[in-house]
Formats: structure tokens, sequence, C-alpha cells
């Protein structure tokens, strides 16, 4: 018998307030790039969010071609994310979902489903990219942040149980540009295995006191030739974010 899955709106209800306030003045011991970067996507005095609900559209790949979506996402720091979204293949509309909950993942286009522990995994590499939308999360004292240029800082920490390990490329304003993560993924038939995965910021904007990515591109190959040739396969548009 087969377990009724938690709903998107039971995700949100279930994400809890918290009372730590976000001040800059805790992070002065990081690198100057993690510095910049938090001061920009996190207004002095914000709460420091639990959860994120967004809302977006945007295009993705499927197969070889690219069909147009609209999307709606729930990112919970400590349970994972569900993200819902709608399209059309040959004129019928189709229902997808990537969900991560309580350490259980799995992926679905209309009646197909995809689950078990690889799928999961890949979940959760992706909860780990969009930490971006919720960057709060990155204000964890347990992160061990790495600087690896004047625009670039790495960090390192735990997040549903697996390890992650975020590249961030930061603008002398402290605007994100790029982010680049190690995601489980079976790419063409392969067997699963961990490949660079991420995206270029194209815009931003500031919603409850989190300036985030907007507009970005996204897939597999990040940081290579393959990326626009081969792994690109999502452009989104977040048009309104809420936090809790």
């Amino acid at each position: 018998m087969m377990t009724k899955q938690i709903s998107l709106d039971a995700l949100w209800d279930s994400a809890t307030s918290q009372d730590r306030i976000f001040h800059l003045d805790n992070f002065t011991h990081l690198p100057e790039a993690a510095r910049r970067y938090l001061e920009h996507a996190i207004a002095p005095g914000t709460q420091i969010a639990s959860a994120v609900r967004l809302w977006m559209h945007g295009e993705m790949k499927l197969g070889k071609h690219w069909h147009s979506f609209k999307a709606e996402e729930v990112i919970c720091r400590d349970r994972g994310m569900i993200w819902q979204a709608t399209t059309e293949m040959n004129g019928l509309p189709i229902l997808g979902e990537d969900r991560i909950v309580d350490g259980v993942g799995n992926a679905s286009w209309n009646t197909i489903q995809r689950g078990g522990e690889d799928i999961t995994r890949s979940c959760v590499g992706r909860v780990q990219a969009e930490s971006v939308w919720l960057p709060s999360v990155l204000c964890n004292p347990d992160i061990i942040w790495t600087e690896l240029s004047a625009s670039q800082v790495q960090a390192t920490f735990t997040a549903l149980g697996e390890p992650a390990k975020i590249t961030l490329t930061v603008s002398s304003q402290g605007v994100l540009e790029q982010i680049k993560v190690d995601r489980w993924g079976s790419l063409e038939g392969e067997a699963f295995h961990y490949s660079d995965f991420g995206g270029i910021v194209e815009d931003s904007g500031t919603f409850d006191g989190y300036t985030i990515p907007t507009r970005l591109r996204i897939g597999w190959f990040f940081g290579s030739e393959r990326f626009e040739s081969e792994g690109e396969s999502f452009h989104c548009t977040i048009d309104n974010a809420i936090y809790r």
C-alpha cells in the first residue's frame, strides 16, 4: 500500500519561523567574497527564513526540444523541496514534479514516475543548487567557506544527509553571477555519477528582504564547452517569492 505523499501546501505549512535575525557582524570572519554575497543577498535585520515559496515560468528541454512551462515550488530547509510544473507536448498538457521530502525523492511526468536511491540523491543535489533561492541556508555556522579567488568562494556542508559543495561566483558588489555544484545524475543512459551542474544568473530581484536570482540558465556540464551544446536544459524566471 502506497503512502500518501505530502502536498506542496502541507510542506509550506510545516515550515516554522525562526527567532534569528541576520546581522552581517556575525560573518566578519568569512572570506571577502562570502561576506559580499551574504550582505547583498540578505538585508540587515531580515528574519532568518526556514522556507521559500516560488512561482516561476520559463523553458525546459525535454528530449531534444524546448517547451515552455509554469511552476510553483516550496523549499523547506530541514525537509526538502517540491517543484510542480505544467507544460505541453504535441499540444497535450503534461504535469511534472520533482520532490525530495524527509529523505525520499522521486520525479514524475504525468503517470510516469521514477524513484529510488539514485533519484533521491539527484533531487538532493537540486536542492543544494537552489539554496541561492533560500540564502538563509548559507548562514549556518557549520558551513566551511573556502576562498578560491577574489570572485569565487566555495561553501561545504551537509544538506539533507548528503555532502554539499557549492561554488559561487560573486561580483565586486556581491551580486551572484554563477553557481556550480557536484550533482548526482544519469545523462544519455549513462550510469549515475557526480557531474558539474550549475548555471548563469542573468538578473536578480528582492523579496521580503532576500535578493535572489530571478533569471537563470541552468544545466549539466557547467563550466565546460558541453554546457551550451549538450547540458543546458532549464531557463527560468522567478515571478514571485515569499519567505517563512
